[in-house]
């Protein structure tokens, strides 16, 4: 039987998860390695400074104290899986909003499946539309279901159909699966950001700072639609991701500058 692992940055115990797990339960053997709190916007790092414990959750289920989605990756891959043996997919998510733009940047989702990667292992990032994440608790996950086990189904019966060190990036429109237009293949939408910083005083006069939420803008890039434009038209955004960070077009220029 094939093997997924799952991972995410929302921690062990969301719904966004658990959808993950009931849709693939099925098809493959399941491991869960999720963080024990959630580690959103964490990016790709992983936790140096302090040990990390699995803690048994159920059968195939473990949260880590008190890593984060790279370290759950990271340590199943290399402690609980033994001999040499790996999953057939790292799948990370079901992220509870979107990760698109240079929003990949920051996501712990996403550095989820990069570690997968960068191990060896074909991987996937999922993540949901959501325009009030406080309301997942009623969320049905449908649509999103219906995607990854479609997307693994295929990459079961053919091939992962990206090389070494690349990952799938699946976006989901919050739209009932009635209305779901289909797929479009994308690229990173231009994110626009602005300051949304919030001061504040506690209660004994000291200045604070919470960041917020940033509101979902974009512009597009021009040539292959955006993910930000996909999902808006009621398609699955599916977006190719290389880890390579090179930016060839620039290296000629640069010689030449360097040369100057």
């Amino acid at each position: 039987m094939k093997k997924i692992l799952l991972t995410n940055d929302d921690g062990f115990d969301s719904k966004g998860l658990l959808a993950l797990k009931e849709a693939l339960s099925d098809i493959a053997q399941v491991l869960i390695v999720a963080p024990a709190r959630e580690k959103s916007a964490c990016g790709h790092g992983l936790c140096l400074t302090q040990p990390l414990k699995f803690i048994k959750v159920d059968d195939d289920f473990y949260k880590l104290d008190d890593g984060g989605p790279t370290d759950c990756v990271y340590l199943a891959l290399n402690a609980i899986y033994k001999d040499g043996e790996k999953p057939d997919l790292v799948i990370s998510g079901i992220n509870l909003g979107s990760n698109m733009g240079e929003d990949t940047t920051y996501s712990g989702t996403i550095a989820g499946a990069m570690e997968g990667v960068i191990q060896g292992v074909p991987s996937i990032a999922i993540s949901q539309v959501m325009r009030d994440k406080n309301l997942s608790s009623e969320f049905d996950f449908a649509l999103a279901k219906k995607v990854i086990r479609e997307l693994v189904e295929k990459i079961f019966n053919n091939s992962f159909p990206l090389g070494d060190r690349k990952l799938l990036n699946v976006n989901i429109p919050q739209i009932g699966i009635e209305k779901f237009k289909g797929y479009k293949i994308t690229q990173k939408g231009y994110r626009l950001y602005t300051n949304n910083a919030h001061l504040n005083r506690d209660p004994r006069g000291n200045e604070y700072y919470w960041l917020g939420l940033q509101p979902l803008a974009w512009r597009e890039r021009g040539g292959v639609s955006s993910d930000f434009a996909a999902t808006k038209e009621g398609y699955v955004s599916i977006t190719p991701i290389t880890l390579n960070l090179t930016s060839y077009e620039d290296i000629a220029m640069l010689e030449g500058w360097l040369g100057e």
